[in-house]
């Protein structure tokens, strides 16, 4: 997929950018929690995630 998309996915919906970028693992559990705590949190995590 292409990074523009993910990037774009990690910023309204960060769950399923990590989930494209790496698939159903530790990553994208991690970031489900985080995005139900805060959003903020979950976006950066997807960001970094996404462009590591």
């Amino acid at each position: 997929m292409n990074k523009l998309v993910l990037i774009i996915l990690c910023v309204l919906l960060p769950p399923l950018g990590v989930f494209f970028a790496k698939g159903a693992g530790k990553d994208l559990l991690i970031n489900i929690i985080l995005t139900l705590l805060f959003w903020i949190p979950g976006m950066v995590h997807a960001l970094w995630v996404t462009t590591r």
